[in-house]
Formats: C-alpha cells, sequence, structure tokens
C-alpha cells in the first residue's frame, strides 16, 4: 500500500469533532466499576444542514437500492434516521414503490431523495412524474441527474429539466450524482449555482484529492452525501476465507463507516442496509468515534480487497482494445460478489451495447488494461462476463 493511501487513511484522524446529539433521552443503569465499558442500548444520532439547502439530516442516512424489505426501511425511520435515498432505475422501479409505502407515514419527517437517468429534458420530467407517483408523493427533497461522470454529461437541458421542477414544486433541490470523474466534475458542481447537493462516492480506498474536492464543494455551500462508504461491500464472510472473517469480526464495515463519517465536510451517508442486523450495525457505527484501531483494520481491509475492488479513478478509461467499460463491468461484479446482489449486476451487465456484453476477455491474448491499484481486471472481467452473460 502506498504511503499516500496509508496517509488518506489516517487523514481526518486530527479533524475537529463533529457534535453529536440524541435523538432520544433513555434512562441508563448507573455503570458498574468493574467494567466502565457502557452498553450500546439503543440509536445514537448526529445531524448536520445539507449546505445551504436547510436540510437537516442525520449522518447515517440509508441508501435503499437493494433493499427489498419494507419493513427494514420503516423501522429505520421509526428509530429516527432522517435522510432515505432511491431511484427511478433501482430494481426496475419497484423500489420507489416499497420505500414510498415504508415511509408514507414518516413523509413529514424525513428527506427523500430520488434520482433519474433520463437523457434529455423530457426524459428526465417523465422520469420524475412517474417517480412521484411510485413513491406517493407530491414532491421529493432531492432530485438527482444520476451517474454522470463529467461536465459534459450535465447537458443544458438536464440541469434546465432540474429548474422546471423546482418552480413546478416537484422537487426542492436539485443535485448530481457521480461514480467516477469526481477530480474534474466535482470542481465544475461546485461552481454550478443550479446545482445544490453532490452525491458521490467516497471511501476509505480513493485517492487524497477526494478530501480536497469535497472540502471546497462543502465551504462553497453544496450539500455533500456520501454513497459507496464500504468501499464494495465484502460484508458477508465466505466459509473458510480466514481473511474475510477476521475482518467481519474485528468490523471493516463499521470502520468504514465511521472512517467517512470523520470528515466534516460529509453531511449524510447512504450505506445499504438489506435486513435488520445491517441497521443496527450501521447506527452504532454512527455513534462511535474513528479510531486507530479502526485505522488498522481498514489498513488490512484494503489490502484484501486490492485485486478485487475498482475504485472508479477512471485510468482504465480508452484502454481496453474491445472498447469495454471496464469501471462499469468492475462495478457490476462488485454488486454481486460485494453486496450479494446478483440479479442487480446482471441486470446492469445487461444494460450495456450488445457490441460489449458479446465480448470475451478470455479470448484475447493479453489484457491491455493495467490497473494502478492492483485490480486483476482480467480475471475480474472474465468473471463478470462468465456470471453474466447470456
Amino acid at each position: 500500500m502506498t504511503n499516500s493511501r496509508r496517509n488518506f487513511l489516517a487523514a481526518g484522524l486530527a479533524l475537529p469533532a463533529v457534535a453529536s446529539a440524541s435523538r432520544t433521552e433513555e434512562p441508563q443503569a448507573p455503570a458498574r466499576p468493574q467494567n466502565p465499558v457502557k452498553a450500546f442500548t439503543g440509536p445514537e444520532f448526529r445531524y448536520k444542514t445539507l449546505g445551504k439547502t436547510g436540510l437537516k439530516v442525520t449522518t447515517v442516512g440509508f441508501g435503499c437500492m437493494i433493499t427489498s424489505d419494507g419493513s427494514v426501511v420503516e423501522r429505520a425511520a421509526d428509530l429516527g434516521i432522517t435522510y432515505f435515498d432511491t431511484a427511478r432505475g433501482y430494481q426496475s422501479g419497484n423500489n420507489e414503490r416499497m420505500v414510498g409505502a415504508a415511509l408514507k407515514k414518516k413523509r413529514k419527517d424525513i428527506v427523500l431523495s430520488t434520482k433519474t437517468q433520463g437523457r434529455t429534458r423530457e426524459e428526465a420530467l417523465a422520469h420524475l412524474d412517474t417517480s412521484l407517483k411510485e413513491l406517493g408523493t407530491d414532491f421529493v427533497d432531492i432530485w438527482y441527474l444520476h451517474a454522470k461522470g463529467s461536465p459534459a454529461d450535465v447537458t443544458d437541458g438536464l440541469v434546465e429539466a432540474t429548474q422546471l421542477a423546482k418552480k413546478a414544486g416537484k422537487i426542492r433541490f436539485a443535485g448530481v450524482s457521480t461514480h467516477n470523474g469526481q477530480k474534474e466534475l466535482i470542481p465544475w458542481l461546485t461552481t454550478n449555482p443550479n446545482i445544490d447537493v453532490i452525491l458521490t462516492q467516497y471511501n476509505f480506498s480513493m485517492e487524497p484529492f477526494m478530501n480536497d474536492v469535497i472540502e471546497k464543494a462543502a465551504l462553497a455551500g453544496k450539500g455533500i452525501v456520501a454513497m459507496k462508504v464500504m468501499a464494495g461491500g465484502f460484508r458477508r464472510a465466505q466459509p473458510g476465507n480466514l481473511t474475510q472473517e477476521k475482518l467481519k469480526r474485528e468490523g471493516a464495515m463499521t470502520a468504514a463507516l465511521k472512517w467517512v463519517l470523520k470528515n466534516p465536510h460529509v453531511g449524510t451517508t447512504i450505506p445499504s442496509m438489506t435486513d435488520m442486523d445491517q441497521l443496527d450495525e450501521n447506527l452504532k457505527a454512527g455513534s462511535q468515534p474513528f479510531s486507530a484501531a479502526d485505522e488498522k483494520v481498514l489498513a488490512m481491509h484494503l489490502d484484501y480487497i486490492k485485486p478485487m475492488y475498482c475504485r472508479m479513478c477512471g485510468e482504465c478509461e480508452g484502454q481496453c482494445r474491445k472498447g469495454l467499460p471496464v469501471a462499469d463491468v468492475l462495478r457490476f461484479l462488485t454488486y454481486a460478489d460485494g453486496y450479494g446482489q446478483f440479479g442487480l449486476g446482471r441486470e446492469r451487465f445487461l444494460e450495456m451495447d450488445e457490441a460489449h456484453t458479446a465480448v470475451r476477455c478470455g479470448s484475447c491474448p493479453g489484457c491491455t488494461v493495467q490497473c494502478p491499484y492492483g485490480v486483476k481486471v482480467a480475471e475480474r472481467l472474465i468473471r463478470a462476463q462468465d456470471l453474466f452473460a447470456c
């Protein structure tokens, strides 16, 4: 692991602490002298305001993309999580319907966001109308132009769609989400007066420049929402994998979330939660400080995911002789291998152009893509094709 990456892991330990606030006051039994460690008795929340929007949210939000059990979403809202994120394209539209039903009784108490991958003003606005219907609400608090990788992707027509939606009262604030291209895109969004919130991939595996662009955007008044905070998940230990079992025991995923939460410029996070155990685990992480022990386990976790996890740095763009969107394919594979969502990974894979889904990397004489971070690109692409191709 490079010195810069070790420094990035350590960066923020000296950052100013963010004050915490408990949503409810619960009576606690006096601590016994022989056991000074207090048990986790309930969720404790920290709150921040998303930039200049005025939206006050819990720093641990709920990313609903892979959640299929509405009772988990409903319990999260009952416990006090106030930010929930979905998208028009999640689960072929079924996710919005589930989220809307789960949050129906809490709509006035929560901040709700959804996204569109519409390519034109008209398509995006049509998506929004469908989203509102499926969510069962008259408006969403934040509407994101989804999965943008460069300023050119945020077209004038799409920005106009956000402004028309604002005027119509269908959205309160406009945002852009990005998986890659952050080094160029986030600074550009920072200066764009029509964008209120930036949803970006941010985790302990990424380059130090992310701290800088996030800080500048936050200081300019943009709300910052962090996704992919678990660096690919890999939460469930596979039987017999001693390294993964050790990482699970030592709380690698909890440490990953705490690492993001220690950045004072991140407004909220949207970790995925598919069951009650994950919900409780993330809530506990949200009330604990990042420690030296967490830093140690993340260094070990980074070594473990090194050959598998794509950091979306963009260095591989244009390197494949067959023209594959390498980073996208690796992300689709992470849905299956990291988050246990085979169906989602295959769905995204088959959405690619037929010329790309037909590629078989095993027939190439040698891979032209070299990852600067050690991802075994050829092996991962072959695995994705074996898993997902028809």
